[in-house]
């Protein structure tokens, strides 16, 4: 009996030597990243460390930071074995700490309020005359203009009851120019006298009604969809705006780069706040964390416009040299190739598609 206690007592002494590490992992909560659920975390950041814990059999205890910058500071100074969350690859923060192969692509795009004001008909034309459509529209209507103008010209020129009194290039030209415009708008008085002149007249008056129809459906749905989104589409549309980021962020650090005047708030819900009160004209910030919340939170509010721009990855930050940063990439591979990251990316994302 005494020897069964003794080694019941040697098998507690040598139970801590046997039991999984525990990590310590600073996150922060950023939807859909590091979602809070109750007292548990969730999220696609989490849901792949969690995946990534159990590849490596550690254990994990999460401590809450309020932004990247706290993140880093945490493995950088000792105070967490790694980082994860919606935390940017970027060669100043490379210098810093260590990263692992990327867990997830993103870049920077630009939230708009979704429900923008009707604007002024002056406005609405002078957005019509800026934009490309406009331009478009009057290439094609010049060359749509001259082109059968020259082939009236050079058809009735010689006629002596026709519609061109001049054979002459000039004045003669001005004539048939003036026709095709009246025609086009479907005012014209008199009709061609040769036979090609009248079938060339037919064709062109066809023609120009559908091209009208066509003009009219296209300029009306290009003011209609400028009114909708208001006059910040892409990055070129933000300088001279009061745009909104989080301070500490490559978003930041884009805008300050480019000389763009902008608020920076402790938070993306700070500053998403400050667009729909209407403190702010735009929010730039992580694509997928804006596309999240416009889909979610703010549906019918906001709205992100543009492309996405400034590409970047996600990774998970660990102090320099540490010696689990190995053991993640290697867990991370072996995730990818058993399909397990694509669950978790489908989870929150959707598919490739979508």
């Amino acid at each position: 009996m005494r020897y069964l206690f003794l080694i019941f007592a040697l098998c507690l002494s040598f139970a801590p030597v046997f039991a999984a590490p525990e990590l310590r992992v600073a996150t922060r909560e950023i939807a859909p990243f590091v979602v809070p659920q109750g007292s548990q975390l969730s999220g696609f950041s989490i849901d792949l460390w969690n995946a990534i814990a159990a590849e490596l059999k550690v254990q994990t205890r999460f401590s809450i930071k309020k932004n990247v910058g706290e993140l880093l500071a945490a493995v950088k100074n000792g105070q967490a074995d790694a980082s994860v969350a919606a935390i940017s690859v970027t060669a100043k923060r490379a210098r810093e700490v260590d990263f692992s192969q990327p867990i997830y692509d993103s870049g920077l795009q630009i939230l708009v309020r979704g429900k923008a004001s009707t604007p002024s008909l002056w406005d609405g034309l002078m957005q019509l005359l800026r934009s490309p459509i406009m331009v478009q529209f009057v290439i094609a209507v010049a060359l749509l203009i001259l082109i059968p103008a020259h082939l009236l010209w050079f058809i009735e020129r010689h006629s002596n009851d026709g519609i061109i009194r001049h054979d002459t290039y000039f004045p003669g030209i001005f004539e048939a120019v003036w026709w095709t415009v009246s025609c086009l708008a479907t005012q014209a008085e008199e009709m061609p006298k040769t036979v090609w002149a009248r079938i060339l007249a037919v064709i062109w008056m066809f023609f120009a009604v559908i091209f009208i129809a066509y003009v009219t459906a296209a300029l009306t749905a290009n003011l209609t969809m400028q009114s909708l989104r208001g006059d910040i589409h892409g990055p070129d549309d933000l300088p001279g705006k009061n745009v909104a980021t989080v301070a500490g962020s490559t978003s930041a650090e884009y805008l300050g780069e480019r000389k763009i005047r902008a608020q920076s708030f402790a938070s993306a819900d700070e500053a998403i706040g400050a667009l729909e009160k209407g403190e702010v004209a735009a929010v730039v910030y992580d694509s997928p964390i804006l596309l999240y919340y416009a889909a979610n939170k703010g549906q019918g509010n906001v709205a992100v416009v543009g492309a996405v721009f400034r590409r970047e990855s996600y990774a998970i930050a660990f102090p320099n040299g540490s010696r689990w940063r190995k053991s993640v990439n290697f867990a991370l591979l072996s995730l990818r190739e058993n399909g397990v990251y694509d669950q978790i990316r489908e989870k929150w994302f959707g598919s490739e598609g979508d």
